[in-house]
């Protein structure tokens, strides 16, 4: 696999990784053609494994190599790492407030079942999936693109485990999103294919995020600290209380655990 990725571009390495997270998007939101319901403890679970390898996948593969680059820059180490790790947090929230979305776990049916406005819900509802994407995606490419401008604490190995790790989490987020769409009404084909869009933003993401580190290698450290502090948000402020809302806290804390060991030996392994 490395030997492939070895002789692509940073934008093509970046697509292919992308594609692929987006068809681990697809492959949860493939399980409606199953079942049109799914076991609650087995979603808080997929989702608190989730949390565990973003938040793994923020500080082995994002804020660490930051804090690495740095040392060598103008600038304290820590200050990039601590500059983009907050601006990625405010660009969410702000984005949060700006667009209007909904969370996975919001009540989706009235009385009279689906109707206009829940149909805009369900538009709402893949917002905010879709919004929350964009990091992720931005930090793959970034981390392609760090490898590209020839940073020693960046490696394709290690890009190419966090595209592995981010793709693992991306399936229950496919199923967060076209689970409720069917159970609601919606057919197993319209909810699988707003599910499954839910990971489009991804490529384009990446694709930025590769060119511009490419074209403004200074602001690499502060790139990948910004797409850390981001993905951290969307733990904080979506994961983790998704999955404990439904009185499952220590099964979800307990996969959250694993979901960091995985990320975590997938980095430093392969890194």
């Amino acid at each position: 696999m490395i030997d492939f990725f070895a002789t692509l571009s940073p934008v093509n390495q970046a697509l292919v990784a992308t594609f692929f997270t987006w068809g681990m998007t697809a492959v949860g939101a493939a399980l409606v053609f199953t079942t049109k319901t799914m076991n609650q403890k087995l979603m808080d679970g997929m989702l608190g494994f989730a949390g565990g390898v973003m938040i793994a996948a923020s500080f082995w593969s994002l804020l660490s190599p930051a804090i690495e680059m740095a040392e060598s820059s103008s600038f304290p180490s820590w200050f990039p790492a601590a500059v983009g790790f907050l601006l990625g947090g405010f660009f969410l929230w702000a984005a949060d407030k700006v667009i209007p979305h909904i969370h996975p776990n919001s009540p989706m049916k009235d009385a009279e079942g689906i109707n206009p406005a829940n149909r805009r819900r369900s538009t709402l509802l893949v917002f905010a999936i879709t919004l929350h994407n964009i990091p992720e995606g931005l930090a793959i490419g970034v981390a392609f693109g760090a490898v590209a401008a020839g940073f020693p604490s960046a490696s394709l190995p290690a890009a190419i485990a966090l595209a592995v790790g981010i793709g693992i989490q991306n399936l229950p987020e496919g199923t967060a999103v076209s689970m409720p769409l069917r159970r609601d009404g919606m057919s197993r084909r319209k909810s699988f294919l707003y599910g499954q869009f839910s990971g489009m933003v991804e490529p384009i993401s990446a694709v930025i995020g590769v060119l511009a580190v490419s074209f403004m290698t200074p602001i690499l450290p502060f790139a990948l600290s910004f797409a850390a502090g981001a993905m951290i948000f969307v733990v904080v402020e979506e994961v983790i209380p998704g999955s404990q809302e439904n009185g499952n806290k220590d099964l979800a804390s307990i996969c959250l655990m694993l979901g960091f060991t995985v990320m975590m030996i997938l980095d430093v392994a392969f890194g």
